[in-house]
């Protein structure tokens, strides 16, 4: 089967994926409780402003290596806390444009790849349903996998991960109905 053939349903499911994203952002604001304000927030912006760091995500503590986690002083400084990861982005105002535009670029490439699981498993004329499993399946480890990898190692809240898991499950089902329907005839 042509990869050609597949460009239909890979830009309808970026479509819809995308609408469906703004709609959970805009309408339904559910993501509302994933970010929190910082308690005395103008004078931990004032410290963090005079060092400047550039953009990046900083630790603190921050230790480089194991064996420094074993130093009793780096412990106490764990005990003691605040224990933090840091993500600095450049200063200005957000670009929504910007991050809309690489959020669209980002649903083109997981329906991209849903297509090309789909192209090397599946046939022409293949039942709907079982389109609408691989092409959803390889979706949802796309949008939603990262979440959990985020919990396990950057301290994302759970109740974040599972709101995110909750989109994710309905933009899988968004990719699948796409492909499902636009699923080329044998």
């Amino acid at each position: 089967m042509p990869f050609g053939s597949l460009w239909l349903p890979v830009l309808v499911s970026a479509v819809v994926v995308f609408i469906g994203s703004s709609i959970i952002h805009m309408v339904l604001k559910y993501h509302k409780a994933d970010i929190k304000g910082l308690p005395g927030e103008d004078s931990i912006r004032e410290a963090l402003g005079k060092a400047d760091p550039p953009p990046g995500i900083y630790m603190t503590p921050y230790c480089s290596d194991m064996k420094q986690m074993q130093d009793p002083a780096m412990k106490e400084k764990y005990v003691k806390g605040p224990v933090a990861l840091l993500t600095f982005y450049p200063k200005g105002g957000i670009n929504m444009g910007k991050l809309l535009g690489l959020w669209f670029a980002f649903n083109i490439l997981v329906s991209f790849v849903a297509a090309y699981v789909a192209r090397m498993t599946l046939m022409p004329g293949t039942d709907g349903m079982l389109v609408m499993r691989v092409t959803g399946t390889v979706a949802f480890a796309a949008y939603g996998l990262s979440h959990v990898s985020d919990s396990i190692w950057k301290g994302q809240p759970w109740a974040n991960t599972m709101r995110a898991l909750i989109d994710t499950v309905i933009y899988s089902v968004l990719t699948g109905l796409a492909f499902c329907l636009l699923w080329p005839a044998a």
